[in-house]
């Protein structure tokens, strides 16, 4: 079976809506380093080498330092989906990571955010 098209999708390429759609709403930069790293692990210097090197999310989360155990908690509807409910491990965490991303956006607090 092949792969959904949107694990061959370049972080690199993701990372700058991110970016821009948490700015529209007048979050920062570091705001979304700070989630990112929360969630997978990576360092912010080394978030930024994988997007130098334009690695899929394929490969984003399967190199994930350290996936966090809280991200469980991460609960609500990202694409009209449940995002527990999600039953392919991969879908999953590219998910949580748009509704942390969405959570920013629409201006949670940042200790909401992180579930703590």
């Amino acid at each position: 079976m092949a792969q959904p098209r949107i694990y061959r999708m370049s972080f690199g390429q993701i990372y700058p809506l991110y970016l821009q759609k948490i700015t529209k709403k007048g979050r920062q930069q570091a705001e979304l380093d700070q989630v990112i790293t929360w969630l997978t692990g990576y360092s912010p210097a080394q978030v930024q080498a994988q997007i130098a090197a334009q690695v899929d999310l394929y490969t984003f989360f399967a190199e994930a330092p350290a996936f966090n155990p809280k991200a469980k908690l991460i609960t609500g509807k990202i694409c009209g989906v449940q995002v527990e409910t999600i039953a392919e491990p991969l879908m999953q965490q590219i998910r949580y990571l748009d509704k942390l991303v969405d959570e920013l956006a629409r201006g949670r607090a940042m200790a909401k955010i992180l579930r703590t």
